[in-house]
């Protein structure tokens, strides 16, 4: 299908360059970066971690410099055997 599309000239001679660059045509690179486009919107936003830092001093003096297994027994102490 033929279609016609108005980008800046600056984009354009980019565009334009790069696919040179890359031994291929305008079009295919135009092609190329819509399926990737229209793929990242089907594979739906990336996972983001939400902020969940607080306001305090560190780690407290008990545990500080203690070994992973201390601070594991520290968060579980009271919550099972």
């Amino acid at each position: 299908m033929k279609t016609t599309i108005d980008i800046s000239d600056a984009l354009f001679q980019e565009a334009r360059q790069l696919a040179e660059r890359e031994g291929v045509t305008f079009r295919a690179l135009v092609e190329r970066g819509l399926y990737r486009v229209l793929s990242e919107k089907k594979a739906g936003a990336p996972f983001r971690l939400r902020r969940a830092s607080f306001k305090g001093n560190g780690l407290q003096a008990e545990v500080q410099g203690a070994s992973w297994e201390a601070l594991r027994d520290v968060a579980y102490k009271g919550r099972g055997s």
